[in-house]
């Protein structure tokens, strides 16, 4: 596949692939969501800059009902103690500034919200979701991800029976990955927005874990020890990923490497959170191979293990999903590749500030 692939193109093999029944092959209607479908355009992109995040969460914090957005919801349940609402009744695309900066608050405080029947805020199109996404922070354009023509802020995931244009492997035993979205920024996304357009009628499903939780699990003085560390976020690998003409074949940044405490604390919550993943992180600060591998490896196990601290999120049509990037991790479950359904989803992606240390004066440097 060329750098330069069309939406016309990945549509035609949309149609040719049956998105719902293989017995609807000659009523099959036009995809409703052609015009978002991934777009590998040969533009290319300098470095990111340092740039000053205002968390739309704190001024929320000065509200006298910080959850007055929620007052319209018919139903707010917990999905874990832990980790994630779900919210029936508020629709995202009426929130008004206050309403969306409540939000955030929200999100930061539960880690993870599920908002269902939200059609409206999906078919506003990409121009709302660009707006919807600055309220949050500036914009990050994926440096080798597909994006709807015209709109490089906008990510894009799709995968059906022939193709993916995702970062995974299919050499491994498992395709589920823990990762906190490109962590190897130095300044990585805080609060994101996603939701598929598209969506196999069984699997597919997003695993998220608390990172808060996980955490809070180790003892003291493992906690303190961890605080003192800081480890190397790499986007190498993805860009080599992507260099071999996989995923859309296509890099237009080049890729960064960047130095994050090992425990960060959230600007607005105050919360402690681990700040590792097993698809970005690579390495400890100043420890030998060894035991670099030996406490990552650790604590990959631990958040890959502790289900007591996750959540899964079974994705119904119209359904939003917004989520901190900065105190959760995340995983796609690829369980739906041998049925011929496509799953095709937008991801609105936010920077947030350079993580902040849990230990204050630790240099990143």
């Amino acid at each position: 596949m060329s750098s330069t692939t069309t939406v016309q193109e990945i549509a035609q093999n949309v149609t040719a692939l049956k998105l719902q029944s293989p017995s609807e092959e000659k009523s099959e209607p036009e995809y409703r969501y052609a015009h978002l479908l991934p777009h590998f355009s040969a533009d290319r992109y300098p470095p990111l800059t340092p740039f000053e995040h205002v968390d739309p969460g704190r001024r929320a914090l000065s509200h006298p009902n910080p959850r007055e957005f929620l007052e319209r919801a018919t139903s707010v349940d917990q999905i874990t103690p832990h980790l994630g609402t779900e919210v029936i009744g508020v629709n995202l695309a009426e929130l008004d500034s206050r309403g969306r900066d409540q939000l955030a608050l929200e999100v930061a405080r539960r880690g993870l919200v599920v908002f269902r029947d939200q059609q409206d805020f999906i078919d506003l199109g990409p121009e709302f979701y660009r707006e919807w996404g600055r309220h949050f922070g500036r914009l990050h354009i994926h440096p080798t991800s597909g994006h709807p023509e015209g709109y490089p802020e906008i990510h894009l995931v799709y995968r059906d029976l022939k193709k993916s244009f995702n970062f995974e492997y299919d050499d491994a035993v498992t395709p589920t990955v823990w990762h906190s979205d490109v962590s190897y920024e130095l300044q990585p996304p805080g609060l994101t927005t996603f939701f598929l357009l598209a969506q196999p009628k069984s699997g597919g499903d997003t695993l998220f874990t608390s990172q808060v939780s996980t955490l809070k699990k180790l003892s003291p003085p493992f906690v303190a020890f961890l605080r003192t560390l800081k480890a190397v976020h790499s986007g190498f690998e993805q860009a080599d990923f992507s260099r071999t003409g996989r995923r859309g074949g296509t890099v237009r940044r080049e890729p960064v490497e960047h130095v994050h405490p090992v425990v960060r604390r959230h600007p607005v919550t105050g919360e402690e959170a681990l700040y590792v993943n097993r698809q970005f992180t690579r390495r400890i600060v100043g420890l030998k191979r060894e035991e670099s591998e030996t406490i990552l490896k650790f604590l990959y196990d631990h958040i890959d293990k502790s289900q007591d601290n996750q959540a899964r999120v079974r994705w119904r049509p119209n359904t939003v999903v917004l989520w901190d990037n900065r105190v959760t991790a995340h995983s796609a479950i690829i369980d739906f590749g041998e049925g011929g359904e496509a799953r095709h989803g937008a991801r609105i992606t936010p920077q947030a500030e350079r993580p902040i240390p849990a230990l204050d004066g630790l240099d990143l440097s």
